[in-house]
């Protein structure tokens, strides 16, 4: 079977060792030894400013929204994975969503203004498969009206902006460590921001809001990552260069093999270094995508529909505004398997199966 995506195991010696470290040193959580040095050898790699390593990639988020939300109204995408409008709901703000660009399919930065009230006191948008949102035009707007910008940046481990490391823009930026990612530590994730007021301030909330053993910053929430999940980290991290260098060996057989005239595939905004973390196909209708998906299904071929359905359709949400782009794109986007060690005779199988669902010979 051929799945979306297969996660990277690295040499189960080298876990080993690491795991070894830990039975010697007795140690399990709260800022252990490997813990240190995965974020430091992260912050390095990353050319990140500050970066707190979290148990996995949606607390970073409401942490965020817990401190800077105020419980207003929050403005962000209908076009993401469930976990940042539930995020924002969870933390008993209101999402208030503005429809995606077309081609980049993250948030339509021209819309924004326009969404924003007395009630607004936040901005979280989504970096879309990697592929950045108009930093810039959210970045002024956010000043102009003196809100707080969160980045989901899940799905940007490596990527860079006008040759600025993604995490590097937004009061927060947050990534997620699932297996699933390019990157990852089985479960995990980590935040990242800007100044060391804000650091201070997010390592105390994902620490229960522990100043020392005895007091207590403020408010907190237990979101700390483990000595086990920080050693497969640590295991990883020599083999990201290769899982990138092979995922763009993936994508690009892709980009030779697929009929463009018959789909349309992701635009990658001007000025970026992509990380090939997902391969998204638009179809011209969703009953094209049904009959592609059965077809590579009946051949053991697991695509995913991703993301869908749009967010605005949650039962937990209510949607006024107009969300045509969003709505159309979602029921026809489909992520075909991208990953480490994906064979060229697969991906080749993959692309005629497709042709030959939407009726080329």
């Amino acid at each position: 079977m051929i799945t979306v995506t297969k996660t990277f195991f690295p040499p189960i010696e080298e876990y080993k060792a690491y795991i070894d470290k830990i039975w010697e040193n007795k140690w399990l959580t709260n800022n252990g030894d490997l813990t240190k040095e995965l974020t430091a050898k992260l912050t390095k790699h990353l050319n990140a400013n500050h970066l707190i390593l979290m148990t996995n990639g949606t607390l970073p988020i409401q942490i965020a929204l817990n401190a800077f939300a105020e419980q207003g109204e929050v403005i962000t995408t209908p076009f993401s994975y469930v976990a940042t409008t539930s995020s924002i709901v969870w933390e008993k703000c209101t999402p208030v969503f503005v429809d995606i660009h077309p081609e980049y399919l993250t948030i339509d930065e021209t819309k924004i203004e326009k969404a924003i009230t007395n009630k607004t006191t936040a901005i979280l948008v989504t970096h879309v498969y990697g592929n950045p949102c108009d930093i810039e035009a959210i970045d002024a707007i956010a000043r102009k009206y003196k809100l707080k910008v969160i980045y989901d940046a899940a799905h940007c481990f490596g990527v860079t902006y006008k040759n600025k490391p993604i995490f590097n823009y937004g009061d927060v930026s947050v990534c997620s460590f699932h297996a699933t990612k390019l990157f990852h530590t089985g479960e995990g994730g980590a935040l990242f921001c800007q100044d060391e007021n804000t650091y201070n301030e997010m390592l105390y909330r994902h620490k229960f809001g522990h100043d020392g053993p005895l007091r207590f910053h403020g408010i907190g929430i237990n979101a700390k990552i483990s000595e086990l999940q920080a050693a497969m980290g640590l295991s990883v991290l020599p083999y990201i260069d290769a899982i990138i260098q092979d995922r763009k060996r993936v994508c690009e057989l892709y980009d030779s093999l697929l009929d463009f005239k018959l789909l349309r595939r992701l635009k990658i905004r001007a000025h970026t270094e992509w990380n090939y973390s997902y391969y998204p196909i638009i179809f011209n209708s969703e009953t094209e995508l049904l009959k592609t998906e059965e077809l590579l299904k009946v051949n053991d071929i697991i695509p995913r529909r991703y993301f869908y359905p749009s967010l605005s359709s949650l039962s937990y949400v209510n949607n006024n505004n107009d969300l045509k782009v969003s709505d159309d794109i979602a029921p026809r986007i489909l992520c075909l398997p991208l990953y480490y060690g994906l064979e060229n005779d697969n991906i080749k199988k993959i692309s005629e199966l497709i042709s030959t669902a939407l009726g080329k010979s």
